[in-house]
């Protein structure tokens, strides 16, 4: 039992960095607009689909295919932003996730009607290889996602502390009032950080696709995953979704071996209520891109 530990362990860190990387565009759009967006899973699905078709289609690898499939994602959320988000900007809460799902169910039909209900898949030369360390065996698509994860995590954590939108995106957060006084656009920021929001979903539909089926409805489940690890992390907070995401992995992958794998989601929504018990704004404390630029 205690042997298969360090196995459970890397597995369970390579998952959460694939959690995390699936969320961090979820915190980002939160953070400025202070909406949750509800179709993030869906954007996701989207970069899956087109990962899939650059593959078949003319053999481009998936990891390749961010090169494409990210500025394409890039546009089509800037004018989500536009015709979608800002006339809801300032509305109640209700009529944001109404919105929002709105969109969700829109995007999933979208895809129902142009590709059908089959499940699909990518096969590339890494798909099913292993690097074995020791005792450990550590999958290549699992590696290459967590690598990207964190380097998506640290260039947008970057982008925050260092450049002229960024450090005025934190200013918007901290008082979007006070910020247009001093001259920020705002209307811009916001399109910046959606548009932002939904390029980090592609990338992480692109690293995806070798390791899930691609469907219409893949980004429910995903998405799922997605909102406990950014409340967890601390809504908000680039950083806490990378840490968020890897306690949830952790915790499901030890619950699946040591307790049972039909428990794992339980356990591991027992211990978010839990830590939300004693940190109700999340382990990162305040969610804000303030703090998320100063950690």
């Amino acid at each position: 039992m205690l042997d298969i530990l360090p196995q459970l362990l890397v597995s369970g860190l390579l998952i959460g960095g694939v959690y995390g990387l699936l969320s961090i565009g979820l915190t980002l759009i939160f953070g400025v607009l202070r909406i949750v967006n509800f179709a993030q899973g869906e954007f996701i699905m989207l970069a899956m689909f087109g990962a899939f078709w650059l593959n078949t289609l003319w053999g481009i690898d998936p990891y390749a295919s961010i090169l494409i499939v990210t500025p394409v994602l890039f546009g089509f959320g800037l004018l989500a932003e536009r015709a979608v988000i800002k006339p809801i900007l300032h509305a109640p809460h209700a009529m944001q996730i109404f919105a929002t799902f709105g969109l969700s169910v829109v995007l999933q039909n979208v895809a129902l009607t142009f590709w059908g209900p089959d499940y699909r898949s990518v096969q590339t030369t890494y798909s099913s290889q292993s690097l074995i360390v020791g005792n450990v065996a550590i999958s290549v698509s699992s590696l290459y996602a967590f690598i990207v994860a964190f380097l998506m995590a640290g260039a947008l954590i970057a982008f925050l502390q260092f450049s002229r939108d960024g450090k005025a995106l934190r200013a918007m957060v901290q008082n979007r009032y006070a910020a247009s006084l001093m001259g920020v656009n705002t209307d811009r920021l916001n399109r910046l950080a959606f548009g932002a929001g939904v390029a980090c979903a592609a990338v992480a539909g692109c690293i995806l696709t070798p390791m899930f089926y691609t469907f219409p409805t893949a980004g429910v489940d995903l998405i799922i995953t997605a909102f406990v690890v950014v409340v967890l992390g601390g809504l908000g907070s680039v950083a806490g979704a990378m840490v968020g995401g890897l306690i949830i992995g952790v915790t499901q992958t030890l619950t699946g071996f040591y307790v049972s794998v039909e428990l794992k989601d339980v356990i591991a929504l027992v211990l978010f209520i839990l830590i939300l018990l004693i940190r109700p704004q999340g382990l990162f404390g305040r969610a804000g891109m303030e703090e998320v630029g100063t950690k």
